[in-house]
């Protein structure tokens, strides 16, 4: 149908009048009523996400509604002879609870057990309780860290897990099949089961069991906390106080949640700015650490000291660096390292975490872009033990109890670590030199350019094809030797011409190998209006030299590239 056709639809039952009459304004603004209609909402590697308001490319009841009726046809089918039970979850967003409550009754009018947390609850802490109620599936209404007016509806399988193929494409497939018309919207309220403490105390007391690391004293450990008004309120001052923390000292405006993020421009901890009034409330109090996390809390950012005694807010990947070196030095010492243990990242993530793995001798996993592809690998390789892994994008999961992201967890892992460095009088600044000096200097770079829209889309569309169809020999006059094209399944060595097969599911993804060791890598995003492009330089760690003059030296090279691959 053509958007015209989608509007037309829109103004006729099965919708209600309050729908009709948000149609009828839209009309008013001929160009957004097109973005609203030219097409439905997808799922990508987040689930589905969008701006909330009318129109089959929205998050609203109706969309909402099918890809529930779709996803309660789809359980039925695949466990006929099962009592069905689904988990729900949802964040701070505005009409996160309602949705959440038209989600539910969706279920339960289908004949699905529902159990709905009574109120707002982590993203991590919902794939916890798939497992630990051994339900069907789950699904959160969330939008992580996009802009207030987004919100989303995130699936997990079994497993606890976000929806890998097939199983996406057989509920998609359902979904697609779905009609308005045959939403059923009237929920049986016996089959309606709230959820609270039970699940809390279950969840963080897995995730001391995980993340707390020794039994050092915490007396004199100063953290500065916010949880950018969403979830992690709920469950981070809880377990670090279980964890022996006394000292967390939260950001009072930042502490109610809130789905309108008043205080930061962006509720995302990969951006400094969402931590800078953490970081004024960590000067005030003598901190020791400073803690960040997005809105539904599988995502958090900290601010550690230096050398120097200066405040240096950390990427995504020095975050992940000093996680996952200090596992693995923990399970070395304790003698149970094996080569059946394994850590995993992303394809856009740093190149540093794969030697780490070589360093210990253990097994490296990497996979596409989304958390849910590194739960997966859990998941697919039961023979093997996970001890963490994450992504550039300040996720990260210790062991296997949670199948997503989870700063709650990471959060705790990172006191633990922060502590003991304490104790033996250094701290993470310096852990993450010592890394650098063991496995190389890195630095990356991510650059989001926004295209909303269809036009935007289909600038995307055109800037990924373009590089796809003319590959660069050279960027900032440094040779490209490999071009790996995720999409097309295939790696080429451009001085061989050599082709070999990539063993990863379809992706449109290009990455970049160049002569210098440099990767650079560009993707549309999941689950926003964007393409994102990935530099990552490295090179020898120089002793004879401060960080900060390499740093230096690494951050021109990084604008150099940046500069040469926006002429490309």
């Amino acid at each position: 149908m053509t958007f015209r056709d989608n509007v037309k639809q829109w103004l006729n039952p099965p919708f209600d009048q309050i729908t009709k009459n948000q149609v009828n304004n839209l009309k008013k603004r001929p160009e957004d009523l097109e973005d609203a209609f030219y097409k439905d909402l997808s799922f990508g590697t987040g689930g589905m996400r969008g701006i909330m308001n009318v129109g089959p490319n929205r998050i609203n009841k109706y969309t909402l509604g099918k890809a529930t009726q779709g996803l309660s046809l789809f359980l039925t089918n695949e466990y006929p002879n099962e009592t069905l039970k689904v988990v729900i979850a949802y964040d701070s967003r505005h009409q996160s609870r309602e949705f959440a409550k038209i989600v539910a009754d969706i279920f339960t009018a289908n004949k699905i057990h529902c159990y709905l947390f009574s109120d707002l609850r982590p993203t991590p802490e919902l794939s916890f309780a798939v497992r630990h109620l051994d339900a069907h599936c789950g699904v959160v209404l969330t939008a992580s860290h996009n802009p207030p007016e987004y919100n989303g509806y995130k699936v997990y399988g079994k497993d606890g897990g976000q929806l890998v193929p097939p199983l996406d494409y057989k509920i998609i497939q359902t979904i697609e099949k779905t009609t308005f018309d045959s939403i059923r919207f009237k929920g049986n309220s016996n089959l309606l089961h709230y959820v609270d403490k039970e699940i809390d105390d279950a969840y963080h007391q897995t995730v001391i069991e995980v993340a707390q690391m020794h039994k050092l004293s915490k007396d004199d450990f100063q953290v500065a906390f916010t949880p950018i008004h969403g979830t992690s309120i709920t469950a981070l001052p809880q377990v670090l106080k279980k964890a022996g923390y006394k000292n967390v000292h939260i950001v009072p405006e930042q502490e109610i949640p809130d789905g309108s993020f008043p205080t930061v421009s962006s509720p995302n901890p990969e951006e400094p700015q969402a931590l800078q009034m953490a970081l004024v409330l960590a000067k005030e109090k003598n901190a020791d650490l400073v803690i960040g996390t997005d809105p539904d809390a599988d995502r958090f950012g900290i601010i550690i000291k230096d050398s120097k005694n200066k405040w240096k807010f950390l990427n995504g990947n020095q975050i992940m660096m000093i996680l996952t070196e200090y596992l693995l030095n923990k399970n070395q010492s304790q003698g149970v390292l094996t080569p059946m243990h394994f850590i995993a990242t992303t394809i856009v993530s740093t190149p540093a975490i794969e030697k780490m793995a070589m360093h210990f001798n253990i097994q490296f996993k990497k996979c596409l872009t989304g958390f849910k592809w590194i739960a997966k690998l859990v998941e697919d390789y039961p023979e093997l033990h996970f001890i963490g892994g994450g992504e550039e994008s300040f996720g990260y999961l210790v062991g296997d109890t949670v199948r997503d992201k989870d700063a709650i967890s990471a959060s705790l892992l990172a006191c633990e670590i922060a502590v003991e460095a304490k104790a033996k009088g250094t701290n993470l600044f310096e852990l993450l030199i010592d890394c650098y000096k063991k496995y190389g200097a890195y630095k990356e770079r991510l650059i989001s350019i926004t295209k909303a829209g269809k036009s935007g889309l289909e600038q995307i569309n055109t800037i990924m094809n373009g590089f796809r169809q003319n590959s660069p020999q050279t960027i900032s006059s440094i040779r490209v030797i490999d071009v790996e094209d995720y999409q097309k399944g295939i790696s080429k060595n451009l001085l061989t011409l050599k082709e070999t097969k990539i063993h990863l599911p379809k992706a449109n993804v290009l990455i970049f190998k160049l002569e210098d060791g440099t990767q650079i890598a560009l993707r549309p995003s999941g689950t926003e209006p964007k393409i994102k492009y990935y530099f990552s330089v490295n090179q020898e760690y120089n002793s004879e030299q401060t960080w900060e003059h390499q740093e230096i030296t690494m951050e021109k090279r990084l604008n150099d590239f940046e500069t040469s691959f926006k002429k490309l």
